[in-house]
């Protein structure tokens, strides 16, 4: 191992022994220059959240057990635990939360966590959450004011100022019991509403309980590479760097009725003439889509209108780029699918419903002001007046309608929600035979625009836009309905998926891609992708 692998594994381990030391060393390191800055924070955050998990799940799975055989036999005790549950339940969050802050505190809170069955997917998510921030304050102190903070850490005044920061959060969690909503209302503000509705969570906070269950699931079947093996028909089975343009090539050999239209524009040459000729030749038709081959979350969507608008579009993406014909919809959703490969049918796993947010103009406010006045488009309002840079001050007429997205995707400002009532047996059997028709491919979500509904369930009327692979969601999990555990609960379960049928492949004698080779393709993709415009 290399020096900084070395480090990051005694960082990690000294973690089990001492979490402050462990932090303050890392921290050190990185400030000096010794140790890449990235490395140590995540083995620190991954140190400090996996022994917290592990005291917690040691304490429910063990711990519970005991103090059943011991005490709840006696029904006044058992009564006593029931309340402590229901205490721990409404206020366990604040005192993960609090116990963070306080020297000698977490143990016995996360044991109590434990052993009072808290949810295992509300701890992780919280325990995650605190030690990203934990971390990143110690990391930005010892950055900022260097070995002082290890000595102030260390000494009676650290403990002081632990204190004074546990009964302010005290008080906090107090106030939130009788006066949450007036809180709410009171910090109303964007930037706090984004954090007080978790679909609006940074990715780095919403994926870190998901980025956990990977590396359970990593440990469950055998590899961290398992999901290369889900789908053998795609490049690393549709994880990382996958072309869509071959994807949407294969469907348009075998079910090219469901389809809709693309074509690849290969780096370098003649692209523009290349599009003009496929223009020309009525193959495509104004408007239409063009989009980089690769690329995630909606990056780099444009629907465009005139030949200057895809001259402009390749004049700064100089990547492979799909250009597919616009399918109006109006209607768009997500259709996950898996099949296990030792059964003949495929299901639909999950269905999410997407609707393109709109605001209606007054003829007296600008789209900024509009943007701005909307509940939900103001949490957003960094995305959409972005894209709209041009037409802020603009004043649409009375009635006029605006479309704030054309990208289906949520990370763009499109609107996630369950629609599995969507679901019939006949857009079932419609997606299995498209599926089955596809050479190696097992788990992934169809993206499609459909009309009228009733054709939808009888298994037509609509058009595939694209198919992704295992690094593909089930996006019903985004719906604000839903709360945090359901969610996750849904993300956790599509992941068992995607490892079960990597297993079976790479049982079946499907060689899974190396994690070097992922590595390769990630940074790939990231150097690449700087290139891509704003998205539609």
């Amino acid at each position: 191992m290399n020096l900084d692998t070395t480090s990051a594994v005694g960082l990690f381990l000294l973690t089990f022994v001492s979490e402050d030391a462990a932090t303050l060393g890392g921290a050190a390191l990185s400030s000096l220059g010794r140790m890449s800055p990235d490395t140590a924070f995540l083995a620190c955050v991954l140190g400090i959240w996996l022994g917290d998990l592990g005291l917690f799940l040691l304490a429910r799975n063990f711990g519970r057990p005991i103090l059943e055989r011991l005490w709840l036999r006696k029904a006044q005790t058992a009564q006593k635990i029931k309340q402590s549950e229901t205490w721990f339940a409404r206020f366990g969050g604040w005192a993960l939360v609090l116990c963070r802050f306080v020297p000698g505190s977490r143990l016995p809170t996360f044991a109590t966590a434990g052993l009072l069955r808290m949810p295992v997917a509300k701890f992780t998510a919280i325990t995650a959450a605190l030690a990203v921030l934990w971390v990143g304050l110690v990391f930005g102190l010892v950055r900022q004011f260097g070995a002082a903070v290890g000595m102030f850490a260390g000494s009676s005044h650290g403990a002081i100022v632990g204190g004074v920061v546990a009964i302010a959060l005290g008080l906090l969690a107090v106030c939130a019991g009788h006066w949450g909503s007036v809180l709410r209302r009171r910090l109303g503000s964007p930037r706090v509403q984004r954090w007080v509705q978790w679909e609006f969570w940074p990715a780095w906070l919403f994926y870190l309980p998901i980025g956990a269950n990977y590396v359970r699931l990593a440990l469950k079947y055998g590899g961290f590479n398992v999901p290369t093996c889900a789908n053998p028909g795609m490049f690393t089975g549709g994880l990382i760097g996958e072309s869509k343009f071959a994807t949407l090539a294969d469907l348009q050999r075998t079910s090219p009725e469901w389809t809709a239209n693309s074509f690849l524009l290969a780096e370098g040459g003649e692209r523009l003439a290349h599009l003009e000729a496929l223009v020309a030749s009525g193959q495509l038709s104004f408007p239409f889509v063009l989009k980089p081959d690769v690329a995630q979350r909606g990056s780099g969507f444009k629907v465009v209108r005139s030949m200057a608008d895809a001259g402009a579009y390749l004049s700064t993406v100089d990547v492979a780029i799909v250009a597919q014909e616009y399918i109006r919809g109006p209607q768009e959703i997500g259709i996950f699918y898996y099949r296990l490969p030792h059964e003949h049918e495929g299901r639909i796993f999950a269905i999410t419903e997407k609707i393109f947010p709109v605001v209606f103009g007054d003829g007296r406010r600008t789209l900024e002001e509009l943007i701005l006045a909307d509940a939900r488009a103001v949490l957003l309002a960094d995305v959409y007046l972005r894209r709209f840079a041009s037409e802020r001050a603009r004043v649409p007429a009375f009635g006029e309608a605006v479309r704030l997205v054309e990208a289906g995707n949520h990370a763009q400002g499109c609107i996630f929600q369950d629609g599995m009532h969507l679901w019939s047996a006949g857009l079932e059997r419609r997606i299995d035979d498209i599926s089955r028709a596809l050479p190696g491919f097992f788990i992934g979500r169809y993206d499609v625009r459909f009309e009228s509904v009733a054709e939808l369930q009888s298994g037509g009327g609509f058009s595939i836009l694209e198919l992704n692979g295992a690094a593909s969601e089930a996006t019903s999990a985004y719906d604000a309905r839903k709360s945090l555990g359901e969610a996750y609960r849904l993300l956790f379960q599509q992941w068992e998926l995607v490892f079960a049928i990597g297993a079976a492949n790479r049982r079946a004698g499907h060689r899974a891609d190396s994690l070097g080779a992922l590595w390769t393709e990630l940074r790939r993709y990231r150097q690449r992708s700087t290139c891509h415009p704003l998205a539609d």
